[in-house]
């Protein structure tokens, strides 16, 4: 595997876990909705992600990683779209797609 592929999955690997250790082991939504650093940080790391998985398909489009496009889209509406960005959206991509996320780039940088 290329290195700038490397270095790509590792800046989304901790970027999730950057993510997990602030939202903690519980993940309570009304934690994170009453706390607006907490957002911020949780939306910039998101935004991170997004980039990172951007320029990742550039050099790898046909990389197994599930819901790039989505990945990508949801960096662009945070960046692009702030305004319009709930937090429960935000909150489903935490808990409905982080998980799977972290598990494929980290099967990834073990190959």
């Amino acid at each position: 595997m290329e290195n700038k592929v490397k270095k790509l999955l590792f800046d989304m690997l901790t970027a999730i876990n950057n993510i997990d250790s602030y939202i903690g082991d519980k993940k309570i939504f009304s934690e994170y909705d009453n706390n607006p650093m907490l957002q911020d940080a949780v939306e910039r790391n998101i935004e991170i992600i997004g980039k990172a998985m951007n320029k990742l398909l550039k050099i790898e489009p046909k990389i197994k990683i599930s819901n790039t496009r989505r990945i990508v889209d949801a960096r662009n509406i945070i960046i692009h779209g702030y305004d319009e960005i709930e937090n429960a959206q935000v909150w489903e991509i935490i808990i409905n797609h982080l998980p799977t996320l972290k598990q494929e780039v980290k099967q990834y940088l073990e190959e």
